[in-house]
């Protein structure tokens, strides 16, 4: 039985090896020791997931756990960690919060130093070691000593990694063969990377489709004959929560088609409601008909992976639009506009904004649907809102970062009650030069710390782009920042000229709506 000593340790190998090659090779090595029921949970870990979703462990429970004496010897097997997830996750009620730290306390008492550091990062959703689904993906493959373009293929189909790594460890080529792209089977939904703005899309790409890019739920639609079911990104059934989106696509004229498309609650005016609002959609199992009244759906389809019996997967973009266009009315089809000229871009750009949306996805005609993979053939170029926050703490690094400070702890203004509020944490947007700076500054403002923190004098001012302020009950002024990021410090701002928890009060009334009916 493999221990989670043995994947902690590849996880920190692969964490500190900046080569992807040398990434693909660690995980393989790791990959290739395990038995055929131990894949699904080492697939899960090195991903820096837990296959059990949410375990409802607080990051007090978890800094207390943190303080126990761990063993010399390590004995904990991954079926162990697995076992005792499961169980975490299922406590609910009266006193449940108490019997999980008992639980945790107890795992951790057999989990050694590496294994509880390991740990702790797996929980809180930090373990950042470079092990993406598309590195997996080769790892999985390099492993099986099959291709990764057949590996890729399985996953797509089989809408996940863990499945399709048991079977080509255990059957190789001849068992990835059985999977394939069928209806009500989700598929991995295609993901982007990002571009700084229209010219640099049209740079990367040449000639390209540009659509808008909604700030809404990532939705996947299968049709067979009158039967409609609706997939999450995540590859979630929701399809008795949204009646609006099937009764659309049960009015196609094809037999069958697969599509991919976004979810969105729009006002009266046509412009967006924020995107928590439209997620109060896919949250509510009851008294649907009735949410339905006050914040309808609207959906838009940007493509389509199979029609009728052709599976249009490994088609080119271009084929794939034509067969969306041939299959919905071009009212539920996502704004799309192909260009290479950088002055017709830019403008639907900012159509695109003046419409209230995000910006604009950027696409190479010529690509297939790289399903589960930040393929490099679709682009995001968004524009940011930008505030100007103090750093209140910094946590250290881990893997490449080790020893240097890297996530901020990031805070408005208060001018009503005095100090800082805390809006939220990134460690995204930080050069090597960023973090060896920021570390030797930090330091000299250190007022107290503790395992993983250094708490600062609130002195230096940061310049932060994000996409949206969104409620939350984890911080004090019950607002934090979504997709935030570093953009650069500004050492030309004193602490009193940060930005207020007001103005960020003034940018998420800005974004919320006033009401379903608006």
């Amino acid at each position: 039985m493999t221990q989670l000593a043995e994947v902690a340790a590849a996880s920190r190998q692969v964490a500190q090896t900046a080569s992807r090659l040398g990434k693909i090779q660690e995980l393989a090595s790791c990959l290739r020791r395990l038995a055929p029921e131990e894949i699904p949970i080492a697939i899960a870990f090195l991903s820096g997931e837990v296959r059990q979703g949410r375990l409802g462990i607080a990051d007090a429970a978890l800094a207390s756990v943190r303080e126990r004496v761990p063993p010399v010897q390590p004995s904990l097997t991954l079926q162990d960690v697995d076992a005792a997830f499961s169980a975490l996750a299922a406590m609910s009620g009266k006193g449940a919060g108490a019997l999980r730290v008992e639980r945790l306390a107890a795992l951790f008492d057999r989990a050694t130093a590496e294994e509880q550091d390991f740990l702790v990062r797996l929980i809180a959703g930090e373990l950042r070691q470079g092990a993406l689904k598309g590195l997996m993906l080769e790892a999985i493959a390099a492993a099986a000593a099959v291709p990764v373009a057949g590996v890729r293929r399985a996953a797509m189909s089989a809408g996940g990694l863990s499945e399709v790594a048991r079977v080509a460890l255990t059957e190789g080529a001849a068992g990835l063969a059985r999977f394939s792209i069928r209806l009500m089977q989700p598929v991995l939904p295609m993901l982007s990377q990002p571009a700084q703005d229209t010219d640099e899309a049209l740079e990367r790409l040449g000639t390209a489709a540009f659509e808008w890019k909604l700030d809404g739920a990532r939705v996947q639609v299968h049709k067979s004959g009158d039967e409609v079911r609706v997939y999450t990104r995540n590859l979630n059934d929701v399809t008795a929560r949204v009646p609006e989106i099937v009764e659309i696509v049960r009015g196609s004229p094809r037999a069958a088609l697969i599509l991919d498309g976004e979810a969105i609650a729009l006002k009266s005016d046509g412009s967006p409601h924020a995107f928590q609002t439209t997620m109060r959609r896919f949250g509510r199992q009851l008294e649907v008909d009735a949410m339905r009244g006050e914040l309808p759906l609207s959906v838009f389809f940007f493509d389509c992976l199979l029609r009728d019996d052709e599976v249009l997967a490994d088609h080119p973009a271009r084929e794939r639009f034509l067969a969306l266009e041939d299959s919905l009315p071009a009212p539920i089809i996502i704004p799309r506009l192909v260009t290479a000229e950088r002055a017709e871009a830019a403008q639907f750009f900012e159509e695109a904004l003046q419409h209230g949306h995000e910006g604009v996805m950027a696409k190479t005609l010529d690509a297939p649907y790289e399903a589960g993979r930040r393929g490099a053939s679709w682009l995001k170029v968004k524009r940011a809102n930008t505030l100007d926050l103090v750093v209140l703490a910094a946590e250290w690094g881990h893997g490449r970062r080790r020893g240097r400070l890297s996530n901020l702890h990031l805070g408005a203004r208060d001018p009503a009650g005095g100090g800082f509020v805390m809006l939220g944490k990134t460690f995204k947007g930080l050069t090597d030069e960023m973090l060896e700076w920021q570390t030797r500054e930090f330091l000299k403002r250190e007022v107290r710390r503790d395992h993983w923190t250094v708490h600062l004098r609130p002195e230096i001012v940061v310049e932060v782009a994000f996409n949206e302020v969104q409620e939350s009950s984890q911080y004090p002024g019950g607002l934090a920042l979504r997709f935030a990021r570093v953009k650069a410090y500004r050492p030309d701002k004193r602490p009193e000229e940060a930005d207020t928890l007001d103005a960020v009060r003034r940018i998420h009334k800005g974004k919320l709506a006033s009401g379903p009916n608006d």
